[in-house]
């Protein structure tokens, strides 16, 4: 049932919220011991249920009323576990909901469990967890991407209607792609931080994911606009304008290509589905396909690591094992302490002109050049992953082969543009995701063209 068609459902008092969540913990309780892609349950999500289903009977009921939302663990809900996927944090209970868990509650959504993830954000694969690897339910002996793995393997294995993700370098789009489901990443200051827990505070943002582009769009509705609380925040879009806008059929646009995305892609079976998939897109759209160069986009990974690292460090001091949990450097995992020490070195007196201060500016030189090539595109296509999700368990040992997954991911958070992706199809049984950049706070226009796609390609 696609989602559209189950709001009307609920709001007709064909299916009640009860009802709905009932059917998603008996999904939970059948297949989360295989997937492994949430953490905890929410015990009062049935009560809340039953409060939303008397709002629906009022005439009061919000635009998310009796959904299901699954929520990222490193998103501050009030009386759920906020783990972070850590020893860490293992038992701390949030004390206050996270900015968008409150519009969501305003909204009537209900929050069905707190989603696995990789440890602090610090991952592409889902396996760096404390609670153990997300699994890929379209293909259940591959990694379903990361860091946000539990918030596409949830809604991919129908255990939630939408989910919240957080993306710093494609940890929404990453496993949005190796799960065959929507993924969206919002412009930067789009969306309020305050409450969640993030890698990299420059870089991140909490976005949605769905099975379908509406479902995205209709999270963003609820979750986007200025706060009070997040002073990044400097953007309110009128009411509901994402899904409205996003059936407008999309026309005779210019589509950019870049060049350098061939060379970028380890396994050239993607390049070509992408390659295929955007030729098609713009024939259906009678659509201009223009090559577009981006000469600093092959140091996105060497510009991202330093300031990540850096912020990284800076953000995990709170973690002393004196107010929140335990002492992050003694509890937390290897790529975790990887990137603890590594900020640690670079944040040295002698060591910031040197990596940090360098990267800022191939930084700025990253997002002059996106705002170059959209002075003459209106849409960047490019491929989501350079090469196919490993098998579980393969033993990676250089961290590069695992930070290049984000290869195609990262200049979007570099240059704080909205990103966004759908199913493009299958290789090997394994589905690939088509990854879409617009202007940052071109939000509406990013939905719009992804939902075309959807439609006229028939990718849902």
């Amino acid at each position: 049932m696609i989602l559209k068609e189950k709001i009307g459902k609920i709001r007709n008092g064909v299916i009640s919220a009860e009802k709905n969540i009932e059917n998603f913990l008996d999904v939970i309780d059948k297949k989360n011991h295989e997937i492994n892609a949430i953490i905890a349950v929410n015990p009062g999500a049935i009560n809340e249920a039953r409060n939303v289903d008397k709002k629906i009977k009022s005439g009061k009921a919000g635009k998310l009323a009796g959904l299901a939302i699954g929520v990222k663990s490193n998103i501050c809900v009030k009386g759920l576990p906020i783990t972070c996927a850590s020893e860490t944090l293992r038992n701390y209970i949030g004390t206050f909901d996270a900015d968008v868990i409150k519009k969501i509650r305003a909204e009537d959504g209900i929050i069905i469990g707190m989603l696995n993830m990789d440890e602090f954000a610090s991952g592409s694969t889902g396996e760096n967890s404390a609670f153990g690897a997300t699994k890929n339910p379209k293909m259940i002996d591959r990694v379903s991407g990361g860091s946000s793995a539990g918030s596409a393997a949830a809604v991919a294995a129908g255990m939630c209607d939408l989910s919240l993700g957080s993306d710093t370098g494609g940890s929404i789009r990453n496993p949005a792609s190796n799960c065959g489901v929507v993924g969206v990443k919002p412009s930067y200051g789009l969306v309020s931080r305050y409450g969640l827990i993030d890698l990299a505070m420059s870089l991140e943002g909490i976005g949605s994911l769905a099975n379908e582009t509406y479902g995205c769009a209709l999270l963003l509705d609820v979750i986007a606009g200025k706060s009070q609380y997040d002073a990044v925040t400097s953007f309110t879009q009128a009411a509901d304008s994402y899904v409205k806008n996003i059936d407008i059929p999309v026309k005779n646009i210019k589509i950019g290509v870049i060049e350098e995305a061939e060379d970028l892609c380890v396994d050239k079976n993607i390049y070509g589905l992408i390659d295929s998939s955007t030729k098609e897109f713009a024939a259906k759209t009678k659509s201009e396909i223009k090559n577009i160069k981006l000469k600093y986009i092959k140091l996105a990974i060497q510009t991202y690591y330093p300031i990540t690292y850096v912020e990284f460090f800076s953000g995990t001091r709170k973690f002393d094992g004196r107010k929140y949990g335990k002492k992050i450097e003694d509890n937390c995992g290897e790529e975790v302490l990887r990137r603890i020490l590594g900020g640690e070195e670079i944040s040295k007196a002698e060591y910031r002109g040197r990596y940090y201060r360098t990267a800022l500016k191939a930084r700025q030189l990253i997002s002059h050049e996106f705002e170059k090539a959209f002075e003459n595109v209106d849409i960047i296509i490019l491929p989501t992953v350079p090469k196919l999700p490993h098998k579980l368990g393969t033993k990676i040992e250089d961290p590069l082969e695992i930070y290049a997954y984000d290869a195609f991911t990262i200049p979007a958070n570099l240059a704080g543009i909205c990103a966004g992706v759908v199913n493009a199809g299958f290789i090997d049984k394994i589905p690939m995701g088509i990854q879409f950049m617009a202007p940052r706070f071109k939000d509406d226009f990013l939905l719009q063209v992804m939902n075309n796609f959807e439609k006229l390609m028939n990718s849902v």
